[in-house]
């Protein structure tokens, strides 16, 4: 960046893709909370359903969820990711508005 108009630009492109972040992170979040809210809920069917000792009817309640958990803990990385990522693009705006500082000085002479 060595102009005004490219501090703008990169400001604008970082601005867009904060937006998408954010509506990527919404998407996430309900994705995440429905996966985990399934997976309690097959954890409590199966554990209602079992038979044996609270133990074995814990155990085989785990096991029934694992797959749902599974997938929950992957949507929940991938939440943590997009969290990452607009943490990134804050850090990238600040350090490009500090350098349009610096343009703006050189600029002014």
């Amino acid at each position: 960046m060595e102009t005004p108009k490219e501090v703008i630009r990169e400001l604008e492109k970082i601005r867009n893709q904060s937006e998408q972040g954010i509506a990527l992170l919404a998407e996430a979040e309900i994705k995440y909370l429905e996966l985990a809210s399934s997976a309690d809920r097959v954890e409590a069917t199966e554990l209602l359903s079992a038979q044996g000792t609270i133990v074995d009817r814990q155990a085989v309640a785990k096991l029934k969820a694992m797959d749902v958990r599974f997938e929950a803990d992957l949507a929940k990385v991938e939440l943590n990711r997009i969290k990452a990522k607009i943490r990134h693009l804050s850090e990238s705006q600040m350090a490009v508005m500090a350098a349009g500082k610096l343009i703006q000085m050189e600029w002014r002479g």
